[in-house]
């Protein structure tokens, strides 16, 4: 029998690590004098103690280690097995803990040197920029051609106009560093448009875009301009109707086309209205003429562009007078739209 000194100093634990494992009851002594409170531990439960103090190193919880206790005289391959899956546990922990750091690394690095990093899917990033990159085609002045890149909470949203339209996109995305605002020029947005496959990490600063995916690096400077807060640009919803995206087209093709010109050049015009079902119909230029409150009139063409670069199935449209955007997005997505201004009559 050996006092609770001795077998402290034999185990690796300490006086009152022995009294705690005591009242916790995970090695109670052997022997307690009835007057003094003096423990005294035999042979086998210093082994044990020895044992305690070594899960206690490696940090094995508390009941863990009174199960190993309890397994210690009479299943010594349990207790091995509580080892290796302890020793599982810490090294799953340990990569966690790597990646965190080196997250963490990432972080402060981009932070020092006034970056962002999004890390997406290529085929989410080209999918919202497909669904964008038609209405910056054709831009010059004031507002080159070009797509926002706007960071927000684990998404990208991807802006694009040329004043008369007007279209955005949200993606999911890992989003890192400082909240970024930045106008990229019309060609690198293609080429990221083109990238599919993998995934696709995208650094911006002030003064330079890096994409990578796999092998490939694409680059380019942002454009020097304040991006338009195209929000403001938005109206409050009107009146909105459920369409299917072929039966629109079907529509379309099938409606009465009006000429109208802009600075010298011709272009063709669709005027939408509502049915007495509340479905969305075409209107002819007198119908048009006859009553302008009722109808919307857009370009033909931005319109066939839009529905191209949308998603199949249903659109919800928002048309709300003559001198409101026509706006169109997928039934039930609020970041997601394609917006056309109005064409006078």
């Amino acid at each position: 029998m050996r006092g609770i000194g001795e077998a402290a100093r034999a185990s690796g634990l300490s006086i009152s690590a022995l009294r705690f494992y005591d009242s916790a009851g995970v090695l109670v002594p052997a022997v307690v004098d009835p007057a003094t409170g003096y423990r005294r531990y035999t042979s086998e439960q210093v082994r044990a103690a020895r044992l305690i103090a070594g899960l206690r190193r490696v940090g094995m919880p508390v009941a863990e280690i009174a199960a190993a206790v309890q397994d210690l005289l009479q299943d010594p391959a349990a207790v091995r097995a509580k080892l290796d899956d302890h020793l599982v546990r810490l090294e799953s922990g340990l990569a966690d803990a790597k990646r965190e750091l080196l997250r963490l690394h990432t972080l402060l690095d981009l932070e020092e040197n006034l970056m962002t990093r999004i890390t997406l899917s290529a085929a989410d990033l080209s999918a919202a920029l497909g669904a964008v990159l038609f209405a910056a085609a054709g831009s010059t002045d004031p507002i080159p051609a070009g797509v926002l890149f706007e960071t927000g909470d684990d998404t990208v949203t991807l802006v694009a106009t040329d004043r008369y339209r007007l279209a955005a996109a949200t993606a999911p995305a890992t989003v890192e560093g400082s909240p970024a605002r930045l106008f990229l020029p019309y060609p690198l947005a293609e080429e990221l448009h083109g990238i599919r496959a993998g995934s696709i990490v995208v650094d911006l600063t002030d003064s330079l875009i890096s994409a990578r995916a796999g092998d490939r690096t694409v680059e380019g400077r942002p454009i020097d301009m304040d991006f338009p807060d195209y929000r403001r640009l938005l109206p409050p919803a009107g009146a909105t109707v459920t369409v299917d995206v072929a039966e629109l087209r079907a529509l379309l093709a099938a409606a009465p086309v009006i000429d109208r010109e802009h600075e010298g050049r011709p272009y063709p015009v669709s005027v939408l209205g509502l049915d007495p079902a509340g479905g969305v119909r075409f209107a002819g230029a007198d119908e048009w003429a006859a009553d302008v409150e009722s109808h919307v009139a857009v370009n033909r063409e931005f319109l066939l562009e839009a529905l191209d670069a949308g998603t199949a199935g249903q659109l919800e449209l928002d048309l709300d007078g003559p001198v409101r955007p026509l706006i169109f997005r997928p039934v039930g997505s609020a970041s997601h739209f394609s917006l056309l201004m109005p064409v006078r009559h």
